[in-house]
């Protein structure tokens, strides 16, 4: 079982004690009665990783562990082979003792977009809103965090990320608990909160800017980064029974919509910051993801629109400040 003590001790003073009151109870009960049928699966195959302290660690510029001397080719043979029962990996890349995981999406490219816009990190406490893997977590490390905290309901991430973990060193400035925004008590304790394609899976985005809102400190920043389309501050799709083969996207909104909703959610300085559409470059099948992505979820005839006929995917960012 993942044991969250670490954690507990890191919060128990400061700015998040008070998510003791309800945390370790919420995570006891995930244990005994949530675990996902090939939980037990996924965490023996991060327990069979080696514990490695790397001599080389680059969490600023990419995800990257080193040893000197390398490992031999059947160490990085037994590391890749327990890696790859962790698959699917969609958010990364990550490069580990040799082991290159070529994740579905190109995250690197996200966070060059989105920092220069944001924030300096340094010392600051953050919470990244359905992290995946982990892997933006430990970019805001790299970016100077004193601590970055992620959550995330699904149990694969949560292994993929403990996996990684593992092989920085069991580094603890970085954690990720199994839970959904909607498990959160109103903390009111992070200095900036990311929530990144989260939004349009939510059936009320406008509660969702709430529960982001309720994290943050006074003046806390939020970074609000995901799916829109073009248009003027009344446009919305509200999509049929999928959108780009996905049966759980409920609203997308365009920008300047987006940018109404967080006014009205009581957030100020709202600057939307980017606009970028999803290439095939950015997400794609690789060896580590073999499923379908975004190049069988677009027309084949035209990338302009999905299998669907709604406006391919387009991405922004969005930054705001809680008064």
């Amino acid at each position: 079982m993942i044991d969250f003590g670490n954690f507990y001790q890191l919060i128990a003073k400061g700015p998040l004690s008070h998510w003791l009151n309800t945390l370790p109870a919420q995570l006891s009960a995930w244990q005994r009665e949530s675990l996902h049928g090939k939980f037990k699966q996924w965490f023996n195959a991060v327990e069979a990783l080696p514990e490695l302290i790397p001599s080389q660690l680059d969490v600023q510029h990419s995800v990257t562990a080193a040893l000197q001397p390398d490992l031999s080719n059947g160490q990085r043979e037994g590391l890749e082979v327990r890696l790859r029962q962790l698959m699917p990996w969609r958010k990364g890349p990550y490069s580990l003792y040799g082991v290159n995981i070529d994740t579905e999406w190109r995250s690197d490219w996200k966070w060059e977009r989105l920092t220069p816009h944001i924030s300096a990190l340094q010392g600051r406490l953050v919470l990244d809103v359905g992290c995946g893997s982990g892997y933006h977590l430990w970019r805001m490390v790299g970016a100077g965090a004193h601590l970055a905290v992620g959550i995330d309901p699904m149990q694969l991430f949560v292994c993929q990320f403990e996996a990684v973990r593992k092989l920085l060193g069991n580094d603890q400035r970085a954690h990720v608990l199994p839970l959904g925004i909607e498990q959160q008590p109103e903390l009111a304790a992070f200095d900036t909160v990311f929530s990144m394609g989260v939004l349009y899976h939510r059936r009320s985005p406008l509660d969702h800017l709430w529960q982001l809102k309720n994290q943050l400190v006074s003046a806390g920043e939020l970074v609000l980064e995901t799916l829109v389309i073009e248009g003027d501050e009344n446009a919305v799709l509200v999509p049929g029974e999928r959108y780009a083969q996905m049966r759980n996207v409920y609203f997308i909104p365009s920008a300047p919509a987006l940018v109404r909703w967080l006014e009205k959610c009581g957030f100020v300085d709202v600057r939307i910051v980017d606009h970028c559409v999803t290439t095939l470059e950015e997400q794609r099948r690789t060896s580590w993801m073999t499923t379908e992505s975004l190049a069988d979820f677009l027309d084949p005839n035209d990338h302009c629109k999905t299998c669907e006929g709604y406006p391919a995917p387009l991405r922004a960012v969005i930054v705001a400040r809680n008064p």
